[in-house]
């Protein structure tokens, strides 16, 4: 049955205080009290809408990944095997933009793997490994093109979406509080830089350019 506007109205309040809480406080370290009291509502009416917290977090988390996919034109050129210095570039604006716009859903996802890890499966398989799958095979089929080095293609893929999603927090550890790029363009730029040069084949000298080396040092 569906929600009248004013129900739909509430369960959207309650998600939103729900995804801002388990976000800040993680899902063992929010009550559905609090969740009720930044609603606005009463914690009998948020049992109306959610059965357990449980499905609440779920619930708050779907909510928050409703976008997280891949625009059917950088879909279209993955499968299509556009050259990575076209390609890379979406793939790297995409999850420059999850990270700087959407830091909340980072946060959710983190409190999923560390503290409900043995039911992400269902989320991950609806959610992250579209986009990933979809990264690697692109990676694998480069490889098989000899556009893209030589590498294991999921260690890859792990160390590209890691770079984009965890840098800017590493680099503060390294760094200190100074942000390594002043805005989501000049990061995303960076990180496309950086692993076109990675990923670029590397030339093998030449066996005469080799030996003319060797007799020039003699």
């Amino acid at each position: 049955m569906a929600l009248s506007p004013r129900n739909s109205e509430r369960t959207d309040k309650i998600l939103q205080a729900a995804a801002q809480l388990f976000a800040r406080q993680g899902y063992h370290g929010t009550s559905t009290r609090e969740i009720a009291r930044l609603a606005d509502v009463s914690e009998n009416t948020l049992f109306r809408h959610f059965d357990h917290k449980e499905d609440l977090f779920w619930s708050a988390l779907r909510s928050r990944s409703a976008g997280l996919k891949l625009r059917r034109d950088l879909l279209d050129r993955i499968t299509g095997g556009e050259d990575p210095e076209v390609v890379l570039p979406k793939i790297i604006d995409l999850l420059v933009d999850t990270v700087i716009f959407k830091p909340e859903l980072l946060r959710l996802i983190a409190v999923a793997f560390l503290e409900l890890h043995w039911k992400t499966e269902a989320f991950c398989k609806e959610y992250l490994s579209p986009i990933f799958s979809a990264i690697h095979r692109y990676i694998e089929m480069n490889i098989e093109n000899e556009r893209v080095r030589a590498l294991d293609p999921t260690m890859l893929t792990a160390a590209l979406v890691t770079t984009v999603m965890s840098h800017a927090e590493i680099s503060r550890l390294i760094d200190g509080d100074r942000l390594s790029y002043p805005g989501s363009r000049e990061a995303a730029s960076a990180y496309t830089k950086f692993w076109l040069d990675v990923l670029t084949p590397r030339s093998v000298p030449s066996q005469s350019a080799a030996l003319r080396g060797k007799r020039a040092s003699i």
